[in-house]
């Protein structure tokens, strides 16, 4: 039976995963699946060109959530010991949080994108970001 702030980093790298999937899915639907999910009327194009730049960034941020939930298992104990868990799982923490308090500094970089992508990324980046803060620091001397 894994401990609370286990499951909660267990609950964590599924969230990472799910939100890794969801990246990849707008790879696979193509420009609609870019305009839900509010990447920006600029990314859509893109991708409608069929130009290589938007499916590498998506790739891109799937890998990292990939890695990701690949510390948070580790830190749970459910996979074995990575690297640098604990730096990593700190690191992972304040770019979630920081991404999720941040955004009105991100807004001006990416003008395209919808306030109700700001508004819902923000709030998913907050709320896995909460998780794996409660998961870290209950675990934080096994780490």
């Amino acid at each position: 039976m894994l401990s609370i702030g286990a499951q909660a980093l267990v609950i964590g790298a599924s969230l990472s995963t799910i939100a890794a999937v969801a990246h990849l899915a707008c790879i696979a639907i193509g420009a609609p699946a870019y305009r839900f999910m509010g990447a920006g009327e600029r990314m859509a194009r893109a991708v409608e060109a069929g130009k290589l730049r938007p499916t590498l960034v998506t790739l891109a941020i799937s890998g990292v959530l990939l890695v990701w939930a690949a510390y948070a298992l580790s830190g749970a104990g459910v996979i074995g010991r990575l690297p640098l868990t604990k730096l990593a799982l700190s690191a992972i923490c304040a770019v979630y949080i920081g991404r999720a308090v941040a955004f009105s500094l991100l807004k001006p970089a990416f003008p395209d994108n919808s306030a109700t992508f700001w508004w819902l990324s923000s709030s998913i980046c907050l709320l896995i970001g909460l998780v794996h803060v409660y998961g870290v620091v209950s675990l934080w001397r096994a780490l």
